[in-house]
């Protein structure tokens, strides 16, 4: 589904800091224009399409989802509208490209991919991290034996937010705490990297409000025995880095979440280090994914299908009920 030059056309659900982080990427991105945005508010979206130079100004995902002149959405709202917001484009024959988390809980997730298969349309989580070149150039290093046979992984990801129970960072119904926010890169990381994991301990503290979680540690493991220790943190300024430790030697990457530069540690050898800067901010890489798999008449991504955003939501299912967290979207019937 493009229009008849071969530009593929997209719509912004959400007037966010990511959506306008995603535009800047898309940018460099051939082939593509942006032609409409959606808002909760008249306002907001005249405000987003004026600063974007976007024509066509929706209220609401419904309105934005009926546009004729819009072929993906790219969905940016918080957490807990992604579910919402997919199915009515799914619904009316549009390709999505949602932030991440994909959604609030498994049931969500496998209802939106059903929908994507019954609909015949593209679904992608958007796990920027995932389709960074650096990321890529560590997973042929990788399956290359580069640093020997993988035995452990360690990512951390923490800022020190003061606490604002009205901020959607804290705040349950806009699916606050910092697994969901923060949690869902280290985890998403390890399951790349390890594949199946066993969620094998947890630790975490509490925001005050005694409802999402503050600091988040998790220990899992992979079928092949390798560990994986993940933290994340909203109350706690993390070193935010990443090693990836094999039998004759490691791989170590900082601001890991959106990569552009890596060292490898291999025994004997001295440092090498490794730059695949970014041609605009790192958006581009998952906004190209999208547009190569929508030609290709796929439904899914193979760098991150359907499958490994269930396994990760999964997980933080899990560590969630290990933690007491639990939001409104668990507590609707299925």
């Amino acid at each position: 589904m493009t229009t008849d030059n071969g530009v593929l056309r997209w719509g912004v659900l959400g007037t966010g800091g990511i959506a306008n982080a995603f535009l800047e990427g898309l940018r460099v991105v051939g082939g593509a224009r942006v032609t409409a945005v959606g808002s909760r508010s008249e306002a907001s979206a005249a405000r987003f399409a004026d600063t974007w130079g976007i024509p066509n100004r929706h209220v609401g995902a419904e309105a934005l989802a009926a546009d004729p002149e819009v072929d993906v959405v790219y969905v940016a709202t918080p957490h807990p509208a992604h579910h919402a917001g997919t199915l009515t484009c799914l619904a009316a024959g549009k390709h999505v490209l949602c932030e991440k988390p994909l959604a609030m809980n498994v049931r969500e997730a496998t209802e939106m991919i059903e929908a994507a298969r019954a609909n015949g349309r593209f679904l992608m989580e958007a796990m920027w991290t995932r389709f960074a070149p650096a990321s890529r150039q560590i997973s042929r290093l990788l399956a290359d034996g580069a640093i020997g046979e993988l035995r452990m992984l360690t990512a951390n990801f923490g800022n020190a937010v003061p606490y604002d129970p009205a901020s959607r960072l804290w705040a349950p119904e806009l699916g606050g705490g910092a697994l969901l926010d923060l949690g869902v890169y280290p985890v998403a990381l390890a399951s790349h990297f390890l594949g199946e994991l066993t969620v094998v301990g947890v630790s975490g503290r509490l925001a005050p409000n005694g409802v999402v979680d503050a600091q988040t540690t998790v220990l899992v493991e992979s079928r092949d025995g390798v560990t994986g220790l993940l933290a994340c943190s909203l109350d706690a300024p993390l070193p935010n880095r990443v090693a990836l430790i094999g039998t004759r030697g490691r791989i170590e990457l900082e601001r890991w979440w959106c990569p552009t530069d890596f060292v490898l540690h291999r025994d004997g050898h001295a440092p090498e280090a490794y730059a695949f800067p970014h041609r605009a901010n790192g958006y581009e890489h998952e906004a190209e994914e999208v547009a190569r798999r929508i030609a290709a008449g796929e439904l899914e991504s193979p760098l991150m299908p359907w499958a490994e955003s269930l396994r990760v939501t999964r997980i933080m299912d899990e560590v969630r009920e290990r933690l007491g967290v639990v939001y409104p979207a668990d507590t609707v019937a299925a």
